[in-house]
């Protein structure tokens, strides 16, 4: 009796049941599957992996291997010229478009700042240091007359000395300083301001080193590139306005290529001009100035070998007589007093023997 009064509300209980409990676990999955599969064929058909959010494109300038001059001496050693027509029209000198020098002399967009501090460089424009920073000696070129060139050197170490010969001598004259002064800033300055074109002498190793030391921060051979390198960058942020360098000693820097040639290409990465004293026979110089579309040229005698007023004189007349059978020549004095007095009176008489003096870039190929 008990069970048959309870079957019928037994039954009725489990279908309610049945009615209340859907398979919720069941329709998540299916669900999920669904949206899953939504995306996938969205990426697959659609092809659009930002997935429909707003976008726009923007150019990026990298900085990274950016500087086309250092890639391109990497890779061929070239220099570049400057473009006369990107200056104002009528501006006879490039580098007045430029603005004033600096307290080094320097030119500031001829200028790159290192740690070791600001050393030359190309222009924005293209203008190389060589070309904003020589003497101009148009004329002197265009009259078809025998050139000489007379550089001195050793200036800068004696503030004294070397403002004596900047008077004496005349402007045509191209004053190479020592990059160990202590007024060189000033001293530099003063040489500019008379007219005078300005080299930056370098010291490089000779053979009997160092028991002939031509001072501190000399390039040697065998040493790491980038060593030397640190050390011409030293050299190169003495002082400003300088059209290009010229050995102090280095006859067996000069003869090592391995050494040398990236010396050469920094010079021709950076515009500037070099200059051979001619005192060694070995200097590969002139192969790798012309690789690297450097302006070079090679002295042929140094005046005062013999500081004696009568040796001088000789020497002296042998640069002429260069001249007159080559069409130029290029002579190397030191700033000894004797020396400085002997060329200032010499050059007064040159012209009465048809030969023109001209800065030594005047005759740098």
């Amino acid at each position: 009796m008990a069970n048959d009064l309870s079957t019928p509300l037994t039954g009725r209980k489990r279908k309610d049941q049945s009615r209340r409990h859907w398979p919720i676990a069941r329709i998540l999955l299916a669900l999920l599957v669904l949206i899953g599969a939504g995306f996938a064929a969205r990426i697959l058909l659609v092809n659009d992996p930002d997935g429909g959010r707003p976008s726009q494109d923007v150019a990026i300038t990298a900085t990274r291997n950016s500087n086309e001059i250092a890639n391109a001496v990497r890779d061929e050693p070239v220099t570049i010229t400057a473009d006369p027509q990107q200056y104002p029209a009528g501006t006879a000198d490039p580098s007045a478009a430029l603005g004033a020098p600096d307290q080094f002399g320097a030119l500031p967009d001829l200028s790159e700042e290192t740690a070791q501090g600001p050393i030359p460089r190309i222009s924005a424009a293209g203008l190389t240091p060589f070309a904003a920073y020589k003497r101009p000696a148009d004329a002197a070129l265009a009259s078809g007359k025998p050139m000489v060139a007379i550089v001195v050197g050793g200036l800068g170490i004696n503030e004294q000395g070397s403002l004596a010969a900047i008077d004496q001598l005349p402007k045509q004259a191209t004053l190479a300083f020592a990059p160990y002064g202590k007024t060189l800033t000033s001293t530099v300055a003063a040489a500019r301001s008379a007219g005078h074109e300005v080299l930056l002498e370098i010291p490089l190793e000779p053979f009997d080193y160092p028991q002939n030391d031509p001072g501190p921060q000399t390039l040697l051979t065998g040493e790491p590139t980038r060593a030397n390198l640190d050390k011409l960058f030293w050299l190169m942020s003495r002082f400003g306005g300088y059209a290009g360098l010229v050995n102090n000693m280095g006859a067996r820097f000069t003869a090592s290529a391995a050494d040398f040639a990236p010396i050469m290409e920094e010079l021709g990465a950076r515009g500037l001009g070099y200059l051979d004293d001619g005192s060694s026979a070995r200097s590969v110089a002139p192969q790798l100035a012309g690789g690297n579309k450097v302006p070079f040229a090679r002295a042929e005698i140094m005046i005062d070998a013999n500081p004696s007023r009568q040796a001088i004189q000789q020497a002296l007349g042998s640069l002429e007589q260069k001249a007159m059978e080559n069409g130029q020549a290029i002579g190397m004095v030191s700033a000894l007093p004797i020396s400085i007095a002997a060329v200032a009176e010499w050059a007064t008489e040159l012209e009465g023997k048809g030969i023109t003096l001209v800065p030594a870039s005047a005759l740098m190929k």
